[in-house]
């Protein structure tokens, strides 16, 4: 074999050697990275109907645990639960926290969820958004489908 044949094998060895290499690396790194680490634009709409105060604190407690682990959150209340939102709401509250759903959705407003009423909810049992806890805003319709329908979003329901 001349010099030159033996060069060429060996260099076409090498640069595939190099590049199944290369490969193999770029597929490790395409692995999913752990939950805490994820975008976080990855997480929950939730959306709470319940009025149900055992419903709305486990839906608040797993809001809460998502958002800790770097995930977003966005809370619609609608229906029964809408007492929920209101200001001066009778409220129960958990062992073994000693919270109520609402000090925990406070909570999470507070750490920048941002947190919505139904439009329906207000003008059909009579209230302002004055009634409102602070931080709590009247969802329109085009912008809750939008986040609904954004990758990476998980929808849940209470």
């Amino acid at each position: 074999m001349s010099l030159f044949r033996k060069s060429f094998t060996i260099l076409a060895f090498v640069l595939t050697a190099t590049i199944s290499f290369g490969a193999t690396l770029d597929t490790a790194s395409a692995e999913p990275q752990p939950a805490a680490v994820q975008p976080a634009n990855k997480g929950l709409f939730v959306v709470v109907t319940s009025g149900d105060s055992m419903t709305q604190m486990m839906a608040m407690v797993l809001s809460s645990q998502t958002l800790s682990q770097g995930r977003s959150v966005r809370v619609l209340i609608c229906g029964e639960a809408g007492k929920l939102a209101l200001k001066g709401s009778r409220e129960k509250l958990f062992k073994p926290t000693g919270k109520s759903p609402q000090a925990l959705l406070k909570g999470l407003i507070a750490k920048g969820v941002k947190v919505e009423v139904c439009p329906l909810y207000l003008p059909n049992t009579g209230k302002q958004p004055s009634a409102l806890i602070d931080g709590v805003t009247v969802a329109q319709p085009p912008a809750v489908a939008a986040a609904m329908a954004e990758d990476g979003i998980k929808l849940l329901t209470f």
